[in-house]
């Protein structure tokens, strides 16, 4: 008798049919189990494949679980922040008012936006050039962390770029009170691991 799982298992790669009937087992019900191995039977995959992927997977579920086991704690996040944030205040006071001293801005609102804007170009500068190129902040090299992605790799660029616009979420920083990853990392699939 066919089950329902039997058409989407069809659809499966090797790979993510062999990943359910090892690594993944225990998140799937019994019958989706069954037709994944019906599947792999009616495929006749070679015995060696089927040993090669397991040991792929493996390895890769072993870096997911490093990755995971590596993740720092809100405290630490949160001390990352404050030395992350008194750097990039620092810096925006030091040199903004001596730009906004060259520019002919007469109207108050004028001064509002260009003050907005400059606090916004710095933090973006400060979080993408140093963690894109070093994948630290001065509080990640104090606290000995960096931003890795889901793989504990190093992230792309439009990931750190994700990354740091996420930061602007209003609640981004409370999200940290819920959970070891706030807002910016689930958006950008990014982690602050030990390094």
């Amino acid at each position: 008798m066919e089950n329902n799982f039997t058409k989407v298992m069809s659809n499966k790669t090797d790979e993510e049919l062999i990943k359910i009937v090892t690594v993944d087992i225990g998140k799937y019900q019994i019958l989706a189990i069954e037709a994944a191995k019906e599947e792999i039977a009616s495929r006749n995959i070679d015995i060696n494949r089927i040993k090669e992927i397991e040991a792929k997977l493996e390895l890769q579920k072993q870096k997911l679980d490093k990755v995971e086991n590596n993740t720092v704690h809100s405290k630490i996040r949160f001390v990352n922040f404050l030395i992350d944030f008194i750097l990039v205040f620092v810096l925006y006071f030091s040199i903004s008012p001596n730009i906004e001293s060259l520019l002919s801005l007469t109207a108050q609102y004028e001064r509002a936006i260009y003050r907005i804007a400059a606090l916004l170009i710095f933090i973006a500068i400060y979080y993408i050039v140093l963690e894109h190129k070093y994948q630290k902040t001065l509080g990640k090299i104090i606290t000995k962390t960096k931003v890795v992605n889901l793989e504990g790799e190093k992230a792309e660029l439009s990931d750190i770029v994700n990354r740091t616009f996420c930061r602007l979420i209003p609640f981004d920083r409370v999200s940290f009170f819920f959970s070891r990853n706030g807002i910016h990392d689930v958006m950008s699939k990014t982690k602050v691991i030990k390094d």
